[in-house]
C-alpha cells in the first residue's frame, strides 16, 4: 500500500531533497509538507498545508499519514537567542513529532547532528540530543535518527560556521579515515535518499545512523 509521507523543515537544505525524491518514489502516493508561508512549486501528489506551529488543533489535522520526516533546524543567529534556537530545534520536532504518534503516524525519521548527545557542554549538540530523547520514548512503530556531519549542498542563506567546516572537513577529506570516517562532509541529497531507504526498511525500535552509515545507505 501506497503511503503519505509528513515533512516539516521541506524548504530547508535536505528538506527540498527529500521532497523531490519523495515525489519521484512510489512508494509514497502522497507527500504533505507542513510549511508557514505558501509554497511556490506546485507538483503532483503534493499537498502544502500553511500551519502555525504554536496551534496544536491545526497541527493535528495536518499531521495525518504514515510517516513523519523531520528535517527542520535553525541556527542560533538566525534564531537571536538560544531560548528561540531551542524552541525551533527542540520545541517543533518534539511537539510535531507527540501530535502525529497520537494521529497514528507510525514511523518517524529525524535529522539531529554528529556528536549530539543530551548531556553536552556544548549547547548545540545538547539540544539534538534532548529531541533524540524525547522522540525515542513516544512508542512509534520505527524511529529512524540520522547524524550527519556538514552537509555538502546550495543553501538560501550563508551560513559561516557551516562554510569554514566543509572548508575544513574537504582540505582533510582523506585523512579522515577509520572511526574519523564519519566527520567526512556528506550530500544533503544523500542523507535524504537514507532517510526514505530507512522507512522503506520498516525496521521496528530505535535506529541511529551515524554520517558514515548514512553515506553508505544513501549512495545506494
Amino acid at each position: 500500500m501506497n503511503k503519505t509521507a509528513i515533512v516539516i523543515g521541506a524548504t530547508g537544505l535536505t528538506g527540498t531533497h527529500l521532497v523531490a525524491a519523495l515525489l519521484q518514489d512510489p512508494s509514497f502516493s502522497k507527500v504533505k509538507i507542513l510549511i508557514r508561508q505558501p509554497w511556490a512549486h506546485p507538483r503532483p501528489g503534493l499537498e502544502s498545508i500553511i500551519v502555525d506551529f504554536d496551534d496544536a488543533e491545526s497541527l493535528a489535522a495536518a499531521l495525518q499519514g504514515d510517516v513523519l520526516f523531520c528535517c527542520i533546524g535553525t541556527t542560533i543567529k538566525k534564531a537571536g537567542s538560544q531560548e528561540q534556537f531551542r524552541a525551533v530545534d527542540y520545541g517543533i520536532p518534539v511537539k510535531c513529532a507527540r501530535i502525529a504518534r497520537e494521529q497514528g503516524v507510525s514511523q518517524l525519521a529525524l535529522i539531529s547532528s554528529i556528536g549530539a548527545n543530551p548531556h553536552s557542554r556544548a549547547f548545540y549538540l545538547r539540544i539534538k540530543g534532548e529531541t533524540e530523547e524525547a522522540v525515542q520514548a513516544m512508542g512509534f512503530t520505527g524511529v529512524y535518527i540520522f547524524r550527519p556531519s556538514v552537509l555538502i549542498g546550495t543553501r538560501n542563506e550563508f551560513r559561516l560556521g557551516e562554510w569554514l567546516g566543509k572548508l575544513l572537513i574537504q582540505l582533510f577529506y582523506f585523512l579522515l579515515q577509520g572511526r574519523w570516517k564519519k566527520y567526512r562532509g556528506i550530500k544533503a541529497a544523500t542523507v535524504a535518499n537514507a532517510m526514505i531507504a530507512a522507512t522503506k526498511q520498516a525496521n521496528t525500535g530505535v535506529s541511529i545512523f551515524e554520517s558514515d552509515a548514512i553515506q553508505s545507505m544513501g549512495a545506494s
